[in-house]
């Protein structure tokens, strides 16, 4: 459920100062960590924890542009910026996964082993704990906010539980287990589920950015609840599209040409209402037409309560 726009912005940034300050922290301790084992597999966490921070950075701005208020030249409001923010951080992931692979390579084929282990699990025992505690606010806060710039930011935060996981089963393997090749192994392992999590990250700001269409599920609702009102006589040039946490609509209706244009706007704020009811974040553009009149051609031209593709 999403809250009104000043706390939905406060409860945004508050998850933004969250991630800043644990990635800093870890970036303190994994850089030791990962100087005192000489473990790829620990520098590999410490560099997602370091593009963590900036991503967090990244994701703080973000937030904090969306949240600002439509003005003269962003008529539509700032909502973008999340989504920019999101791309932000998937290039980051990006070129994180690529050198960590490279350096995995090398580490695989000069056969280097790990000097320590114990330090290295500490640290990372220690990291899942505040990881899973701040996964716990994200959650909290997306379920109230929809973000897709925190969403992102849980998206990396979650891949690092598996990271850090992979990190003490790498070193221990290694050090106990007397496999040679686990540590880098596991590496590479990190570089693909980074790469992986990047396409994943990067797919919801692409359809942002390009202005896609509501999914079909969200769509069809939105008809539905669109064709109770009963003197809505059809619908079409039914246009949607997302940006930050907002969804705008645009669409004309068919009614009785015989309506006066009072009467017109009264149909028009009815059904706004009743949009609005279930869908509370959406901004509609709507425009009558008297029954059967259509100016625009093909897929617009279509009435979407009856011809549905």
């Amino acid at each position: 459920m999403n809250t009104a726009p000043a706390p939905r912005a406060a409860l945004n940034r508050s998850a933004a100062y969250a991630s800043i300050s644990l990635a800093t922290a870890l970036v303190v301790i994994k850089g030791w960590a990962a100087w005192s084992t000489g473990s790829t597999a620990m520098l590999g966490s410490l560099a997602d924890t370091v593009l963590d921070l900036v991503s967090s950075i990244a994701t703080l701005a973000g937030v904090w542009v969306a949240g600002q208020p439509a003005d003269a030249n962003h008529r539509f409001g700032h909502g973008k910026a999340e989504a920019l923010s999101a791309m932000f951080q998937v290039i980051l992931i990006g070129f994180s996964a690529l050198a960590l692979g490279e350096h995995a390579i090398q580490q695989l084929l000069a056969g280097e082993r790990t000097r320590a282990a114990g330090g290295g699990i500490v640290v990372s025992a220690v990291a899942i704990v505040g990881t899973l505690a701040l996964l716990a606010w994200q959650r909290h806060v997306i379920r109230r906010t929809g973000s897709l710039a925190i969403t992102t930011d849980h998206m990396h935060y979650q891949a690092d539980l598996l990271v850090n996981i992979a990190v003490i089963a790498a070193l221990v393997l290694d050090q106990f287990g007397g496999i040679a090749h686990a540590d880098p192994l596991f590496g590479l392992c990190i570089a693909g589920w980074l790469a992986w999590g990047a396409w994943k990250a990067s797919d919801e700001a692409m359809t942002q950015l390009m202005d896609r269409e509501w999914p079909a599920e969200k769509k069809a609702r939105f008809i539905t609840v669109l064709g109770r009102h009963p003197e809505l006589r059809g619908v079409h040039d039914l246009r949607t599209r997302t940006s930050g946490n907002r969804d705008f609509a645009q669409f004309h209706v068919w009614v009785d040409g015989r309506m006066s244009v009072t009467e017109a706007h009264r149909v028009m704020d009815e059904i706004e209402d009743k949009l609005l009811a279930e869908f509370p974040d959406v901004e509609m553009l709507i425009h009558p037409d008297p029954e059967g009149h259509v100016d625009e051609r093909g897929i617009a031209a279509r009435d979407v309560l009856r011809d549905t593709p």
